[in-house]
């Protein structure tokens, strides 16, 4: 991937989950919603295991999402936790209006 290319991905998950992250923390009135649901989104996009899988066959769905996330690219897991970074940031906009006073927050 070139540089200029996983920038753009990475400015672009950033902005993306900051969005969902801030819409969601907005309207269910928490402030880590989208931090804590990140994980389970990027495991659905990482991995091909069903989800209920992980709960009738937990030994071979978590070795194989293991396996999945050991061998990501770099690239790929620059724009993930990018979206991570984005994630957190909406949660730390939305704390940072509740403790200016806005309430609607």
């Amino acid at each position: 991937m070139a540089i200029p290319q996983l920038i753009i991905s990475m400015m672009l998950f950033i902005v993306l989950f900051f969005g969902i992250g801030f819409l969601l923390n907005m309207l269910l009135r928490a402030t880590w919603i989208m931090a804590i649901f990140y994980p389970i989104i990027v495991v659905m996009i990482i991995d091909k295991v069903k989800f209920y899988k992980y709960f009738t066959d937990a030994g071979s769905s978590f070795s194989s999402l293991g396996h999945d996330i050991s061998s990501l690219a770099m690239a790929d897991t620059l724009i993930l936790l990018s979206g991570l970074l984005g994630a957190i940031l909406s949660g730390v906009a939305i704390r940072m209006l509740r403790v200016r006073g806005y309430q609607m927050f």
